[in-house]
């Protein structure tokens, strides 16, 4: 029998499999136990960033100032007892700030001269880039090779980060005044982008609550960073049924106006769709979001509920969806309507777990 680093044999039973993933499902309920004692509500933003965490992937977080954005994220880096570095992205951000640099020191005893690297913030598991739209494309660029290769280039040496490793990036979505937009290329490669919304009166009114009196979030560490990549391990053993890799496809073929299998109405809205990326993040993410709901296969319905924070960020409008007031949600949501009526709702993969939810 070969073992995988993660722990889980490559060749491990059904039954093996089957308790890891109740493993899984524990410990995120824990979670989320743990974190509502600190934040409330925001359900689906949690789940969103343990799916993206499931798939080593990055996270844009959208909302507007005071929704606990930054909270949420260091919070959640504290629970998996992780190393959380935070960024404020400003204007005269260098891309040194980020990535670290070399120094020039001098050996006391022997009076030689050498430069040595300096780690800069983003050598850390969860890395908070705050404002990430405040920073000129120069230092914006600097955390595209580490989001990518997992590594940091400094004069000819190669640096690796941290295992795991995220960044989770935050942007306000009114302010617009003295900013840099994120280019495609870079939005590319996050995984997700997270609409971070108002809450609820009954969820303000207990978060009113807890800001002002003498409430206590103490909070105790739920996992740790070798469960963290035991988790990740899992993913790639998630079932996928081959209706389920079409369902994939078709979502994000279908966002390509070449395709011409854009639904009426939205039709001349679209200038650019998905590309293979979103196809594999659909995908990835279906799985994770199988395993959190203690299940080993992923389902359209799974598929279906990761289209638009996969996709909400990669396909690019025309003037024509501007003019109406029509978003990429709005185009996404009618893409995934369409194609469920079309096939006639979920399908139903052979269910390998007992009492599993979901469908």
């Amino acid at each position: 029998m070969t073992t995988n680093q993660r722990g889980l044999a490559a060749d491990a039973s059904e039954v093996e499999v089957l308790e890891s993933v109740r493993k899984i499902c524990r410990n995120y309920q824990r979670l989320r136990g743990e974190l509502s004692k600190v934040i409330v509500g925001m359900d689906d933003v949690s789940e969103q960033i343990m799916m993206a965490i499931l798939c080593r992937g990055h996270c844009i977080l959208q909302g507007m100032p005071g929704l606990a954005k930054t909270l949420l994220i260091s919070r959640l880096a504290s629970l998996m007892d992780l190393s959380f570095n935070r960024i404020q992205f400003t204007p005269d951000l260098m891309p040194a700030d980020i990535t670290g640099g070399e120094v020039l020191e001098e050996d006391r005893t022997t009076g030689k001269r050498a430069y040595r690297f300096i780690k800069g913030p983003i050598f850390a598991n969860i890395v908070l880039a705050d404002e990430i739209n405040r920073t000129p494309p120069k230092s914006q660029s600097a955390l595209l090779e580490a989001m990518e290769e997992r590594q940091v280039s400094v004069s000819g040496l190669t640096y690796p980060m941290a295992d795991p490793f995220f960044v989770l990036a935050t942007q306000n979505p009114v302010e617009v005044e003295g900013t840099y937009p994120l280019p495609e290329a870079q939005l590319d490669r996050f995984l997700f982008k997270i609409k971070v919304e108002y809450p609820s009166r009954s969820d303000e009114r207990e978060i009113c609550r807890r800001n002002t009196t003498e409430y206590d979030a103490s909070t105790s560490h739920v996992l740790a960073a070798d469960d963290v990549l035991e988790m990740q391990a899992l993913v790639p053993k998630v079932v996928v049924s081959d209706h389920v890799y079409e369902t994939a496809l078709d979502l994000a073929r279908n966002t390509r106006p070449e395709e011409g299998k854009l639904p009426p109405g939205v039709a001349d809205m679209v200038q650019w769709g998905v590309g293979p990326r979103a196809s594999i993040a659909l995908l990835m993410a279906a799985k994770a979001r199988a395993l959190l709901n203690e299940r080993v296969h992923a389902t359209t319905a799974d598929v279906y509920a990761a289209a638009v924070p996969v996709m909400r960020h990669r396909i690019i409008t025309t003037f024509n969806a501007e003019a109406a007031g029509v978003d990429t949600d709005q185009i996404i949501q009618k893409i995934v309507a369409e194609h469920q009526q079309r096939h006639g709702g979920n399908h139903h993969s052979h269910v390998l777990t007992k009492g599993a939810k979901g469908t």
